[in-house]
């Protein structure tokens, strides 16, 4: 049985920034460049609703993660672990704290916003967890209570032409070529054939989200692919995390790409000249964790992909060092690390990106980690995930 790494099931990266500076909190120049970012904020509850009820009200640690985003100010900004509830009134009353000043931030205005249904906690009427039994977090198409937990959240200065959304929460896993299904000991397939011919590969959803910015239009590709982790030597968990990874590696390659449909009913994958940034918590860490070898290099090492710029930050480093084991025997440089896990089996990593286009250049950029004795220490621990962000431009 593999270890479980995890205190919390989803796991989403903190980024801190170069040598513990802090990017300036008075706005960028937008027509020249765009502040991109992803955070994962834990904002999930243990019912339905129950998230709207608390930011009413909103606590030391809800208003700490205000105070992060005001303190680097995005001007696009995705949120995993953001519970998807009906209408829209988790996310007002999130937006109206942001709107409000905290301490440590400025108030900060996001006039479009989008959120849409995802897996997490929608019941496939199967037993996906092997227990016997059909019905709980385990027999969803994705890990969750209630429809909704664990959703995501998309923030913008600009406008979001959500009639354009494409969308992959429906795919099913075994309409991938050559997916990674996951086998038992004795070559069987874990899952019943019946099972895997309807198994969804989202374990949220799969958004490509087009806004509309002084730059152009940027394609928002948002994921939260399942941790590799709560499983067996099947490796369920681990090979879904490397698919829904390759999901939209494939998407950015045409011949790769073709036999891709959307929820929406359109084929293939992103137009050969868009430009994109992919977003998310994506449970990968390059060299460390315990996903399958090479699978977040579908990306970094994706020709359309500019992936040479690793934001970094001091905090991480010196945690790091005082967390010590299993840190120190890490592979990775902890300074790029954007997840703080303190259970002994996993330790902390990098698995938080903002991936941009190759037709972008990369101004500045960072992970909010603020280092202790730092002015914005208070902050670090707002979450266990750290803002990532990056500052950009188009190449000259």
């Amino acid at each position: 049985m593999r270890r479980l790494r995890f205190v919390a099931l989803l796991l989403v990266g903190a980024c801190t920034l170069p040598a513990q500076r802090t990017p300036a909190t008075t706005s960028i120049d937008s027509a020249a460049r765009l502040r991109v970012a992803t955070f994962n904020v834990s904002f999930y509850a243990g019912s339905p609703g129950a998230l709207a009820t608390a930011l009413r009200h909103p606590d030391a640690k809800q208003r700490a993660v205000a105070a992060v985003i005001q303190r680097v100010r995005p001007d696009v900004l995705l949120l995993n672990e953001f519970d998807q509830e009906a209408g829209d009134a988790a996310a007002e009353q999130f937006l109206a704290l942001l709107r409000s000043d905290q301490p440590g931030g400025k108030g900060i205005e996001y006039p479009h916003h989008f959120h849409a249904a995802v897996n997490t906690g929608m019941q496939s009427g199967l037993d996906l967890d092997g227990d016997g039994r059909r019905g709980g977090p385990g027999d969803a198409w994705g890990f969750g209570a209630y429809p909704g937990q664990y959703g995501m959240l998309v923030l913008s200065r600009f406008p979001i032409d959500a009639a354009a959304l494409r969308s992959f929460r429906n795919f099913r896993w075994h309409d991938m070529p050559d997916a990674l299904r996951p086998v038992r000991a004795d070559g069987t397939g874990y899952y019943a054939e019946s099972t895997w011919r309807q198994l969804r590969l989202s374990s949220k959803s799969h958004w490509d989200l087009p806004i509309d910015t002084p730059l152009g239009r940027l394609h928002v590709l948002a994921m939260h692919p399942t941790p590799p982790v709560f499983d067996g030597a099947e490796d369920r968990h681990g090979r879904r995390n490397h698919d829904e990874i390759r999901l939209f590696a494939d998407y950015l390659d045409p011949a790769r790409g073709a036999y891709l449909v959307d929820d929406q009913g359109r084929r293939g994958g992103i137009v050969d000249h868009a430009s994109f940034v992919l977003l998310g918590d994506f449970n990968a860490d390059p060299l460390d964790g315990e996903s399958v070898p090479g699978t977040v290099q579908q990306l970094l090492d994706h020709p359309r992909i500019h992936a040479r710029f690793v934001p970094r930050s001091a905090g991480a480093a010196e945690k790091s060092r005082t967390d010590g084991p299993p840190n120190d025997g890490h592979r990775g440089d902890p300074a790029e690390d954007t997840g703080d896990f303190l259970e002994p089996a996993s330790g902390n990593l990098r698995i938080d990106y903002v991936l941009p286009s190759a037709d972008f250049r990369i101004v500045d950029g960072g992970v909010f980690w603020p280092a202790p004795g730092s002015p914005d220490a208070a902050l670090a621990g707002a979450s266990d995930h750290h803002l990532v962000w990056l500052d950009l431009a188009r190449l000259p």
